[in-house]
């Protein structure tokens, strides 16, 4: 199996039209993903000293991007999402097709710059609702 390229690893903002429109957020230089399966634990007296889970549990997704702010629409709308405790749709699309779709709310926002470099800024959304894997 090939090696993908992190170039096509994107995330995306939809627009909230029907159907819906995604636009790449531009300057991301890093983007990743972490899926958590918080376990739901049903011991009682009969367990004995063994856990016991109760299948399914709680699933969330959080999503953390960096980059070179570069004033993009896609970026507004972020930073727009962001100081009004928004949500919004994000897509997303990895360098072999694959993609995660869902409702998102920006966690955090950072941004910063240094003297004679350039200005940057870091994401963290959570999701806030059901994501969808879909095979490309």
């Amino acid at each position: 199996m090939a090696a993908q390229s992190g170039t096509l690893f994107l995330l995306q903002i939809g627009d909230g039209a029907s159907p819906e429109n995604f636009t790449t957020v531009g300057g991301l230089k890093t983007t990743e993903f972490k899926l958590n399966n918080k376990i739901l634990v049903s011991n009682n007296l009969e367990s004995g000293q063994w856990q016991r889970a109760i299948s399914g549990g709680i699933q969330s997704l959080s999503i953390d991007a960096s980059g070179i702010f570069t004033n993009s629409a896609a970026e507004e709308n972020l930073r727009e999402n962001a100081f009004n405790a928004g949500i919004n749709d994000y897509r997303l699309t990895f360098g072999n097709g694959d993609t995660l779709l869902g409702s998102f709310a920006v966690n955090s926002f950072k941004k910063s710059g240094e003297y004679g470099d350039a200005e940057i800024y870091s994401i963290t959304l959570q999701s806030a609702g059901n994501i969808t894997y879909t095979r490309g």
